[in-house]
């Protein structure tokens, strides 16, 4: 005989009980509920049945359906509430915490090795009165090479290879670059510090990057001379790395300075006896520098009889890596906090 609509009812209501009984946890009894009172619960779909059945039985078959429905409601209810009172007290002994322990140290952050030699240097150059000026990472062609008496297609050129952006913009080479934007727009006398990122088209490895620092000064007066410019880098290396620190000049070529030379301090590690970080020469070479080329005072209506010049410049990077003994310039930007705690 195929089983009535009441025969269905109390076999869903045995079944409705057992798993609200059996259920572990609120979540269970949640899915129970859904599956036997939600809007599509198999309860719910059997009331909608009653129409099924002769008008005569449908009031009495309403009624039972509707006390089996009130009566898994209060069994949900009562179930519910002890699992949750058992969930709590789970959950306050998992995330109980025990007062009597030692706080946790917060890590304080400190300056990057570049940033820390960069405000150094700054320091220096401020104490010795020179102003600190910024200029433009993306540069023109005029400010970056022809006022700084490159020649057109001249090979010092072929060291300096960029980004060009459009035909006159290109990323700058050399903080040098602001020599001629400063000149433009003031008058001598002036002594201009500058420090800023420059890029190059060079492979990255141990010593080159296509991105990096470098540091530039000049000072402009009348009566300027090399013996100015050598006391100037003899002071600007005794604040840096030592009172004892001497300073070496060499013959150098660069176009924006003449003459040019190649500037060295002795080295701070074997005090100029020869050592690995020297190379054994007792120097380390650190930049170049010059008397400000006549060319470029004229370019900029700076009267080259009256007054004369120097500039000078380094790499921040070789500076650090020369200070404290870093072999690879790649460390600096890989953020490995292994290296840079150590400074």
């Amino acid at each position: 005989m195929e089983p009535t609509l009441q025969d269905t009812l109390d076999q869903l209501r045995i079944e409705a009980e057992g798993k609200i009984t059996a259920a572990a946890s609120s979540a269970d009894l949640s899915s129970v509920e859904v599956e036997y009172l939600g809007r599509k619960g198999r309860i719910t779909e059997l009331l909608r049945s009653i129409g099924k059945l002769p008008s005569e039985e449908r009031p009495l078959f309403g009624q039972l359906a509707n006390k089996v429905r009130a009566d898994l409601t209060v069994l949900l209810d009562e179930r519910t509430a002890n699992l949750q009172s058992g969930e709590s007290a789970q959950a306050l002994q998992s995330e109980s915490l025990d007062v009597t322990l030692p706080g946790r140290s917060v890590r304080l952050g400190r300056r990057h090795i570049l940033s820390a030699t960069i405000d150094r240097i700054k320091k220096v150059f401020i104490g010795m009165g020179f102003q600190v000026a910024e200029g433009p990472e993306l540069e023109h062609y005029r400010y970056n090479f022809d006022a700084l008496n490159y020649p057109e297609d001249h090979p010092a050129m072929d060291a300096q290879m960029s980004f060009y952006v459009t035909k006159d913009l290109l990323m700058r080479t050399q903080t040098t670059a602001l020599q001629g934007r400063v000149m433009e727009n003031q008058a001598p006398p002036m002594r201009i510090c500058t420090v800023g990122r420059c890029f190059r088209y060079d492979a990255v490895d141990a010593t080159h990057s296509h991105t990096f620092h470098q540091v530039d000064c000049f000072a402009i007066d009348e009566g300027i001379s090399m013996a100015n410019l050598k006391s100037t880098l003899a002071q600007f290396s005794r604040e840096m790395f030592g009172e004892d620190t001497r300073v070496r000049f060499r013959p150098d070529f660069f176009p924006f300075v003449q003459p040019g030379a190649e500037w060295s301090i002795s080295c701070f590690v074997c005090k100029g006896k020869g050592c690995s970080l020297c190379k054994q020469s007792g120097w380390i070479e650190l930049g170049g520098a010059g008397m400000i080329h006549p060319n470029i005072l004229k370019r900029f209506d700076i009267d080259a009889e009256k007054y004369t010049g120097f500039a000078f410049g380094m790499g921040i990077e070789r500076t650090a890596m020369v200070q404290y003994g870093i072999d690879d310039l790649r460390l600096f930007l890989e953020n490995d906090l292994r290296f840079l705690r150590q400074f």
